[in-house]
């Protein structure tokens, strides 16, 4: 069972800068793609950033050039820097993550894991 674990939300000032964090924690062995979203309330769930194995990324408009995923494959963890905040990235931030896990009979199977949700507040 692989497990996804935020940590570095919190309340920042418009124009600040927060960054995410992502540890996946179980059998693993690759993670293919990771990506971060966010919900705020009222709203629906949309996909900010992700990045692949290889590097490649994918932004939102609305945070592009502000924010950058990173993904570090060996220590199964990824980063979401988020730079010049505005009060329109006020929302709850869930990271997720696709790769294989070691399976019953030691091959490798895949998985996909969200995390729990960490807060980000931008207000003065």
């Amino acid at each position: 069972q692989v497990e996804l674990v935020e940590s570095g939300g919190g309340l920042v000032q418009p124009g600040g800068s927060l960054r995410l964090s992502c540890i996946a924690s179980g059998e693993i062995f690759n993670i293919y793609n990771m990506g971060w979203y966010r919900q705020a309330p009222g709203k629906q769930r949309e996909l900010v950033a992700s990045i692949t194995k290889y590097g490649d990324t994918k932004y939102s408009d609305s945070v592009k050039g502000r924010f950058i995923i990173s993904l570090d494959n060996p220590n199964w963890m990824g980063d979401l820097q988020m730079n010049e905040l505005k009060p329109e990235d006020t929302a709850v931030y869930s990271c997720n993550a696709a790769g294989a896990q070691v399976g019953p009979t030691g091959g490798a199977v895949p998985f996909e894991a969200w995390g729990q949700g960490t807060q980000v507040t931008v207000s003065s």
